[in-house]
């Protein structure tokens, strides 16, 4: 099938790809893969002895314009991302490059490196009475953010956080997460979340900068910030024999 497809690869660990991408990756004539963030072990899965292009050394024509010469030629193109695509995964402008030139894509979901780390940490983001919303966000750096969408104004809402592409500036973020969250507040940084090489600091945000100095870590991690982390939270109701659900009556507090 001649068609470009758009792949989440997981977060590191290969066998976190879905069984779709793992297919199409086996299938395709042509891989393009973001070769500063995707585990190259999940290339090994193609078994047509595919053309291999690291996208890390490309910019967006050179993508495209091998995009277009495969597709000219019937070929099937995996591009292949990190996590889920639909996360700072700079899909959109690929997208609408390929609209123009009336080729054919699709897009194929991931597992997100937060939600890979909030596996690794044994976490959940929606603990009842905590939070339940999750805010996924990144320090402005390269690309700007929105001033409606900054750091401290986020932190008000005191939700789970989880804060992409920033740690190398962890003192500055720390400094802005303080106006809102307490020096207590447990806060978790995730170096390569799944992969083998993975590393885990956690602490407060009282000590989490030297923590993270201490451990050496510059890139490729996340910062999950909030009580969710904690040990305080209430069950939730979804398995509360008191309650009753669609599927199940509630059964009498004096049995």
């Amino acid at each position: 099938m001649s068609k470009v497809f758009f792949i989440g690869a997981g977060p590191g660990d290969p066998e976190l790809i879905t069984l779709k991408g793992k297919r199409l990756i086996e299938e395709s004539d042509v891989i393009i893969y973001a070769g500063s963030l995707v585990n190259p072990e999940v290339l090994n899965y193609n078994k047509k002895n595919a053309k291999i292009y690291d996208s890390a050394k490309m910019n967006l024509e050179e993508i495209i314009e091998v995009m277009k010469d495969s597709i000219s030629k019937g070929l099937c193109v995996a591009r292949v991302h990190t996590g889920d695509p639909s996360i700072y995964g700079s899909i959109r402008e690929q997208i609408e490059e390929l609209k123009k030139l009336n080729i054919d894509f699709e897009v194929v979901p991931g597992v997100s490196s937060f939600t890979a780390a909030a596996s690794v940490l044994q976490k959940e983001f929606t603990v009842p009475s905590i939070s339940q919303t999750v805010i996924c966000t990144r320090f402005e750096g390269n690309t700007p953010v929105p001033t409606s969408e900054s750091i401290e104004l986020l932190a008000s809402h005191k939700t789970s956080m989880v804060i992409f592409l920033s740690i190398h500036k962890i003192e500055d973020l720390v400094q802005k997460l303080l106006l809102h969250y307490k020096e207590e507040t447990p806060i978790s940084v995730v170096y390569k979340a799944t992969w083998v090489d993975q590393k885990i600091v956690s602490g407060t945000l009282k000590d989490i900068s030297q923590k993270v100095k201490n451990a050496g870590i510059k890139k490729t991690a996340l910062i999950l910030v909030g009580d969710f982390l904690g040990n305080k939270y209430d069950n939730s109701k979804l398995y509360d024999k008191f309650f009753a659900t669609e599927f199940r009556d509630a059964k009498c507090s004096t049995e």
